[in-house]
């Protein structure tokens, strides 16, 4: 690791080159990332050495909202509930590196707003390609060196050099508009939480988000628009429609296959709800097919009953753990 290796951090004992995901994250999976947040957070989680899986009952709670799925994020409350992380929203009065290292010297990890534009991780979607907000977690960074270490999506990688400097927007001058993102950074406890904690709080966490459940079936409210909005998005330009689907039948199918991975860690209780969370991942997988093909050959109608399983699937979920949950 070298200059990298010597740099403050909140986990030195982590390094890009041998670092191994978790297993929500295999490329087996239906959906192997999710959302930058939440699949930060799992990694995160990792790394600290608890399970990632305790935090996932507010998937119970995602809803249609009209244009997309609700972006699904760990509640920090859950985080501090959960496992005694306390994250909060950090200032950004002066530069993010100057910010970011005053806190890793803290022992705190900083969640910062990015432009992946910048991120070689994201090569051959956005980088050096496509400008986009995405979320990392800083867990190394030497400002002089022009180095930094970060959580993003299913890992933990490294950048350096013009990448830095465009990531930190080191060309900006006093003239300029100034670099302002969202971050918030993390204060972890002395220790892990034991998992009996985990498992007790995540029970109780889980009945809390299914009373937030949607009273209506989200999915199904989703297939009333679909085909009308597949129509909008095929005069669009074709990047678009990548959006779309990101924003649509990605956050909906990761987000149960979550649910599911959430239920059968929580109880064998729960292993038929599980199931049918798992029918509304694969049926999103399937549907996000059809709607390629859809775009492409201009026809809509088989989409209208293509969420039909998922939509029933959905019901048999929440019937299922009213009885149990």
């Amino acid at each position: 690791m070298g200059l990298m290796s010597s740099m403050a951090s909140v986990f030195p004992a982590i390094s890009p080159e041998t670092y191994r995901q978790h297993a929500l994250h295999a490329g087996e999976r239906a959906w192997p990332e999710t959302n930058c947040y939440v699949d930060l957070w799992i990694e995160v989680l990792n790394t600290w050495g608890v399970a990632p899986e305790a935090m996932l009952g507010f998937t119970l709670a995602q809803d249609f909202e009209g244009d997309q799925f609700t972006f699904f994020k760990v509640p920090l409350e859950d985080l501090e509930a959960l496992y005694g992380i306390r994250a909060t929203e950090l200032a950004i009065y002066d530069r993010v590196e100057r910010h970011v290292e005053v806190q890793i010297a803290r022992g705190r990890l900083c969640l910062v707003e990015m432009d992946s534009f910048y991120m070689p991780d994201t090569r051959g979607t956005a980088y050096r390609q496509e400008h986009g907000k995405t979320t990392v977690a800083i867990n190394r960074l030497d400002v002089v060196a022009k180095r930094v270490e970060y959580f993003h999506n299913a890992g933990y990688f490294h950048l350096e050099g013009e990448d830095f400097d465009g990531l930190f927007q080191q060309q900006l001058t006093e003239n300029d508009p100034p670099f302002l993102p969202y971050a918030e950074f993390a204060r972890f406890p002395e220790k892990p939480a034991a998992e009996a904690h985990l498992r007790a709080t995540a029970r109780r966490l889980a009945g809390f988000h299914f009373t937030r459940r949607p009273r209506e079936n989200p999915i199904r409210a989703f297939a009333g628009v679909f085909p009308r909005q597949v129509e909008a998005v095929a005069d669009r330009p074709f990047g678009f429609f990548h959006k779309y689907a990101f924003n649509t039948l990605r956050q909906v199918g990761a987000n149960f296959e979550l649910a599911a991975d959430h239920l059968v860690w929580l109880s064998p209780d729960f292993a038929a709800a599980a199931e049918h969370a798992r029918r509304i991942s694969d049926a999103a997988k399937s549907v996000q097919f059809q709607l390629a093909r859809a775009v492409a050959r201009r026809k809509f109608e088989p989409l209208q009953a293509a969420l039909d399983p998922a939509a029933d699937a959905w019901d048999s979920m929440m019937a299922s753990l009213a009885e149990r949950i």
